[in-house]
């Protein structure tokens, strides 16, 4: 995710990073040199391009800018979400550090430990979950030594940490640690985060429909193909100009929709869910004592990831 804070003007031109310019450059490019050739075509033998009325490409752009907005909101909607979800997580885990602190009163000091570095790693684990990549070393850090071994065999890592967690408090109820109302707490505290769990999984899962992103895909480059036909006689040497910056207003719009439609990737304007695992981390070791603690997460070339 992109953090910066607003540029000024002059810089507001020549700004790259978190720009969606990179992944939509050939596609202007191609319009600006269509448009080029068009325009001379057209002067060079009106017979062979002639002059389009151009009062259709307005009333085209328009609903093809109504359309993608609804399918920008949609995506957007998608984004904030997933990041309410992550917040959700961020508040539940520094939650179950406050409730077990009764473990600290009894004889249970060594659950209470392992049961927040249980949800440290299910932190680091819903990363990998979510986004696969190399971040499988850093949950395993977390995982007691019993329990790796079904970890990796497990088709929903997350999951199984949750149900190991379960199965510690299970234990505690059982052996007079905790009190049947204690329990149903603490409990009910993992039950959110397998909610959460859920939640990421259903946005993950659940992509905005094809056949929608389909025709707005095929709409928008049709109209930027074609957009130069209707204009070369009214604007001529200036169309390439026009036409590049309205394809840069679709394809840009078009982009960013993809980029937040999967907000756990890894593109600059996906959400920074190992920043969010690794705040979640350093909250839990302080709620556990420890004084050595790294800094919090911080963006690295206006980049969090």
């Amino acid at each position: 995710m992109i953090v910066r804070d607003r540029p000024s003007l002059l810089k507001l031109f020549f700004i790259l990073r978190g720009s969606v310019i990179q992944r939509i450059f050939p596609q202007v490019l191609f319009v600006f040199g269509l448009s080029a050739l068009v325009v001379w075509a057209h002067r060079f033998d009106p017979q062979i391009v002639p002059s389009v009325n151009s009062g259709p490409f307005a009333l085209l752009g328009i609903a093809l800018s109504v359309f993608l907005g609804f399918r920008n909101n949609a995506c957007y909607d998608r984004w904030w979400e997933a990041r309410k979800d992550w917040g959700q997580l961020i508040f539940t885990s520094r939650d179950l550090a406050r409730q077990t602190l009764i473990l600290d009163e009894t004889s249970g000091k060594a659950a209470r430990r392992r049961l927040l570095n249980l949800t440290i790693a299910f932190a680091h684990a819903l990363v990998c979950h979510l986004r696969p990549g190399n971040h499988v070393a850093r949950t395993l850090e977390w995982i007691p030594g019993d329990l790796v071994p079904g970890y990796k065999a497990s088709r929903n890592p997350p999951d199984f940490l949750l149900r190991a967690m379960g199965r510690d408090l299970a234990g505690l109820r059982a052996s007079g640690t905790i009190s049947d109302f204690q329990w149903t707490l603490l409990d009910g505290t993992v039950g959110k985060m397998s909610a959460t769990l859920a939640a990421c999984e259903r946005i993950r899962n659940t992509p905005v429909p094809f056949g929608y992103t389909l025709l707005l895909h095929r709409t928008a480059y049709l109209f930027c193909f074609l957009l130069p036909f209707g204009f070369a006689d009214a604007l001529g040497w200036a169309t390439p100009f026009v036409t590049a910056l309205v394809a840069y207003t679709f394809f840009g719009l078009d982009a960013l929709g993809d980029e937040l439609e999967e907000p756990f990737g890894v593109l600059p304007n996906d959400l920074p869910i190992v920043a969010l695992a690794e705040t979640i981390e350093i909250n839990l070791r302080e709620a556990l004592g420890e004084a050595d603690l790294p800094p919090l997460p911080q963006p690295k070339d206006y980049m969090l990831m």
